[in-house]
């Protein structure tokens, strides 16, 4: 255990955090994303949801000031819809650690998992809302 470290991060979880360079991408995935599919750095920190993992990473780096959509979600199916209780809760976890972050992307599922194809890392989390997938887009931390 760490002072001052959420117990929600794996020891797995801290130490990509803390590679991850800016510009990089982390994807945090609901319990029925085909992570393993689309990329070949998965972990898994089931049973947990997303928001309050929000809550443990945000405080630890910034999410990059220099791109028009750090906050990236997929977009719901024509005839599907989003949960707005889940896009809120992300969104609050966001505007509590980098209060003014533009307005989170939605892009088409397809889109999202040639995104997930790129990306640094993704967590299989144990979130089961429909669409509850959502990428953050990592900033340079200044000396």
């Amino acid at each position: 255990m760490l002072r001052g470290i959420s117990p929600l991060l794996s020891p797995d979880l801290l130490s990509v955090l803390s590679r991850m360079g800016h510009g990089d991408e982390l994807v945090l995935a609901d319990a029925h994303f085909p992570a393993e599919s689309f990329n070949g750095r998965v972990l898994r920190a089931d049973g947990l949801r997303i928001a309050p993992l929000l809550d443990a990473i945000l405080p630890l780096w910034l999410l990059d000031p220099y791109v028009s959509h750090p906050v990236i979600m997929m977009a719901p199916v024509e005839g599907d819809s989003l949960d707005q209780d889940v896009v809120a809760s992300y969104r609050a976890a966001v505007e509590r650690h980098h209060p003014g972050t533009p307005d989170t992307q939605y892009i088409p599922r397809f889109d999202f998992y040639d995104r997930t194809r790129t990306a640094f890392a993704v967590v299989v989390t144990g979130e089961t809302a429909k669409y509850g997938n959502i990428i953050l887009k990592k900033g340079v931390i200044a000396a």
